[in-house]
Parts: structure tokens; C-alpha cells; sequence
């Protein structure tokens, strides 16, 4: 499906009815809903402005923004209807960079929208997309070099592209000529989360993303020091009461995780665990497995295989097929 009918599709969703309102209105209103974590109010107002006005900049990066805080909400299980708000959310910021070029909002949108939708795809995809998602960031950061929000990315992308492995980096370059992913490093991950944070000390995702790049950098006094500030501030995204979960979950997993070498040699899981651990349960999964920690979420599983010392290194094998 094209990025154009997704858009209509989404546009669509909620056709504005007929208002005496003005453009300016329903952005007044829009905003007042996004700041009540109504989002998706928030994007049929947008709609509205856009149905008056469809050279209104601020309109279509605010849809996007609109879409994605629906998007983010969603399960697994409602990807399909997750994954074409995360593309409508592209074209419309894409739309918005068209009328306005010079505006950080429309190329910060845009980075958000894929970098958000690359997060949900395999590593192949995540290479993909991470050219533009770093572009866009760049961008909007060299228009507002104090946009928290394209640090973030910024960050976010680098961790990323680190957390990849090795096989999956040695593809991209084959497959993609994705050599910029060299690049990437943690010291400039950090660098760009740290000056998120300082911008807006109180947005909770910023501090548990950086939270989470001290912890795969051993760093976890630091990464403690973020997620306990996190129970502290207030809630302004529609995500944030999970990503307080989530920073309780680290916390814990900070206080129990086993110095050095693990008397763990592995784990057995099947299918049937997937399903009986429920939304929650596979969202903690997934933050296990994005920060390289698994041995508390699969000891709370009592999953882990205990052998002891064996005096032998656990080697892994990784296997690639090509047809």
C-alpha cells in the first residue's frame, strides 16, 4: 500500500464535519488534546485545520505526531493497523517538509515516525531505514540545535546501530553499502541523550533511554541515578506511565543482576510461554532483549538452566542462510 493512500486512509479516519471554526482553532484545539494525552482527538482536529488549510505546516507535523502518540500504543498483535499509522504519520511529515523545508518540527516528525516504525522491524529493515532516520535528525538538529527531541534520536540511533550484530552489520554494508553505520559510537549515543535530558529534565523518556545506554555501558550508578529520578516527574506522554514500568523493572533487575559471568549456561523457552505472558509481560521481554539482560526476566520464568562452573566457554553459533 503507498505512503499517499495511507495517508488518506488515516485522514480518513475521522472525516472533519462541518465547522465554523478557523485553521487556527483546531491547531488551538489539537494542542490542547495532545497536552491531555488524547491523541487521537488531537489528530482529527489537525484534520480539520488541514481540510481548511492544507498548506498549514504546523498542522501536518502535528498529525504526525498525533499518529505516532496512537501508533505507540499498540500491541504486537494490532500491528498491522500500528505499522500503517507509523506510515501515514512518514507522508504526512514527509507533506510538511514539502511546504516548509525550513522547519526543524516536519524533519524531527519525520525521524520520529521511522525511527519509531524501525524499532517493530527485524534488523535488516532497522539498516534500512537508519540513513534517513540520522538524516532527518540531522537536520532538524542543524535548524534548532536545542531540539530535545532530535537529540533523543540522534541517540537512540547510535544505541541502536550498536546493539546490531555483527552479522547483521556485515549484511548492511553488503547488501545496503551501509558503511555511515560505522559512524556510530556510545559515546556519542550518551552525548545526545545527556543534552536531551538537560533540555527537558522532566520528559521521562528521555532519561530512561539513557538509562538504558549506561546500562549497556556498565555504567549502572548512573543508569540508577536516572531511572529513580524518573518515579519523580510528571506524566506528559501517553507511554509514560509504562515507561515508569519499565524503569521499576530495571531497577530491580540493577539490584539483582549477578556480578561478572552468570551461573546461568542458557535458558529453555518454547511457544507455548509467549502468549501465556501477555502484554506486559512480552513488553518486558523485549526491554530484556533490547538491553542485552535477560537473566532476571528468564530467572522470573524459571526458565534458566543452572550447571555451575563447567570450566568451559559457551560459545554461540549464528547461521546464514542465502537462496
Amino acid at each position: 500500500m503507498s505512503r499517499v493512500r495511507v495517508t488518506a486512509i488515516v485522514l480518513a479516519l475521522h472525516a472533519p464535519a462541518a465547522s465554523a471554526q478557523s485553521t487556527a482553532e483546531h491547531l488551538t484545539r489539537g494542542d490542547s488534546l495532545s497536552t491531555a494525552l488524547q491523541p487521537q482527538a488531537a489528530l482529527t482536529q489537525f484534520q480539520r485545520a488541514l481540510a481548511l488549510d492544507s498548506t498549514a505546516y504546523d498542522a501536518w507535523w502535528k498529525a504526525a505526531e498525533a499518529a505516532i502518540d496512537v501508533a505507540k500504543q499498540l500491541t504486537s498483535y494490532e500491528g498491522r493497523r500500528r505499522d500503517s499509522l507509523y506510515q501515514a504519520a512518514r507522508s504526512l511529515a514527509e507533506t510538511a517538509i514539502r511546504v516548509d523545508s525550513s522547519g526543524a518540527e516536519g524533519h524531527f516528525a519525520l525521524a520520529h515516525a521511522l525511527g519509531r516504525y524501525a524499532r517493530t522491524r527485524g534488523g535488516r529493515e532497522r539498516v534500512r531505514y537508519g540513513r534517513i532516520i540520522y538524516d532527518e535528525a540531522a537536520r532538524a538538529l542543524a535548524l534548532d540545535p536545542r531540539h530535545d527531541g532530535a537529540h533523543h534520536v540522534l541517540g537512540a540511533w547510535h544505541a541502536e546501530v550498536r546493539r546490531l550484530s555483527g552479522v547483521t552489520r556485515f549484511l548492511a554494508k553488503a547488501l545496503f553499502g551501509a558503511g555511515f553505520l560505522g559512524r556510530a559510537s556510545w559515546d556519542s549515543s550518551t552525548a545526545h541523550l545527556e543534552r536531551a535530558v538537560e533540555l527537558r529534565p522532566d520528559f521521562i523518556y528521555h532519561r530512561l533511554e539513557l538509562a538504558q545506554v549506561y546500562l549497556d555501558r556498565h555504567r549502572n550508578g548512573d543508569a540508577r541515578d536516572q531511572l529513580q529520578r524518573i518515579a519523580t516527574l510528571p506524566v506528559q506522554d501517553v507511554m509514560d506511565p509504562s515507561y515508569r514500568d519499565e524503569a521499576a523493572r530495571l531497577l530491580v533487575a540493577i539490584a539483582t543482576r549477578p556480578p561478572g559471568p552468570t551461573d546461568a549456561a542458557g535458558a529453555i523457552v518454547d511457544s507455548s510461554m509467549w502468549p501465556a505472558l501477555g502484554a506486559e509481560g512480552q513488553s518486558a521481554a523485549f526491554a530484556a532483549l533490547r538491553h542485552n539482560d535477560t537473566y532476571p526476566f528468564l530467572d522470573r520464568l524459571g526458565a534458566l538452566v543452572r550447571t555451575g562452573p563447567t570450566g568451559t566457554n559457551v560459545g554461540d553459533l549464528q547461521v546464514l542462510l542465502l537462496d
